[in-house]
């Protein structure tokens, strides 16, 4: 006869679920999200891992600067989070989270979707794990240069890495590039004394833009926030708050762009959530 103590003893625990982790993606930013992904291969294998979980792990990831392999056993194992990174970095799929999340915001801002003027500048980083990397003299760092523009409210518009040894002008014009095939309509550009070079003034004047350089103030002592500047300057600032990209710890160019999208991408789906 079953006895409450038998039941007890006999009776299978349930898993506990998981209480989920600060980056987890969030109901509302999942809606915006999930179309976008690949759906279910109509032949072979039926999926067994949920790409929700694989887009926590890699927001995960990217916040808290571990390895692959460190990965919490809460999330799948680290060979499928990877396999599914690489195939949606081949497909540029952080890239476009990010791009419609940043048109989403500027109407939540109830400005236009599209930017019509942006700002550049450079950030050295170490990085130790580069194939190729250049020593910054100015800045002492031996490693990776990231050039990018953002809007006037400082979204990432495009961004070019580099060794550190290139020069701010010489990056430049590749971001000029990206920026006439992805954001047609920006045509005027800010940025510092570093960008007023005759190569670069005569390929943005090739290709339909204005430079505007902004210089320090007269008679400036120590540290002072510059006009227009100081909104690129705060991008970078959003960047250091991600641990895996205090450092650029990436071989490969492409994953240390992807891993700069799922940052920035995630920051601006969080910011969504709370208009």
């Amino acid at each position: 006869m079953w006895t409450a103590e038998q039941r007890a003893r006999h009776k299978v625990s349930k898993p506990k679920e998981r209480r989920g982790y600060p980056t987890d993606i969030s109901d509302k930013e999942w809606k915006l999200v999930e179309p976008l992904l690949p759906g279910a291969a109509r032949t072979g294998r039926p999926r067994r891992t949920a790409l929700r979980e694989v887009i926590n792990a890699l927001r995960y990831l990217v916040r808290s600067g571990c390895e692959w392999r460190m990965l919490p056993n809460d999330f799948p194992p680290y060979q499928t989070v990877y396999y599914w990174f690489r195939r949606l970095m081949r497909r540029f799929l952080f890239r476009t989270i990010h791009d419609l999340a940043l048109m989403l915001d500027r109407m939540c801002e109830q400005r236009e979707v599209v930017p019509s003027a942006g700002i550049v500048d450079s950030q050295s980083v170490k990085a130790p794990c580069a194939r190729e990397r250049g020593y910054d003299a100015h800045k002492k760092i031996s490693g990776r240069k990231r050039h990018i523009s953002v809007d006037a409210d400082g979204r990432l518009l495009a961004v070019n890495l580099t060794p550190a040894d290139i020069a701010d002008s010489t990056g430049a014009q590749l971001v000029l590039d990206a920026l006439v095939k992805r954001w047609p309509w920006v045509k005027h550009l800010f940025g510092d004394a570093a960008y007023d070079r005759r190569t670069l003034l005569d390929k943005a004047a090739y290709l339909n833009f204005t430079v505007e350089v902004v210089r320090g103030l007269q008679g400036q002592n120590g540290f002072q926030v510059q006009p227009r500047r100081w909104v690129v300057e705060r991008t970078f600032a959003w960047l250091m708050r991600y641990g895996r990209l205090v450092r650029d710890y990436e071989q490969r160019l492409d994953v240390s762009q992807a891993m700069i999208y799922i940052a920035l991408g995630s920051s601006l789906l969080h910011r969504m959530r709370f208009r």
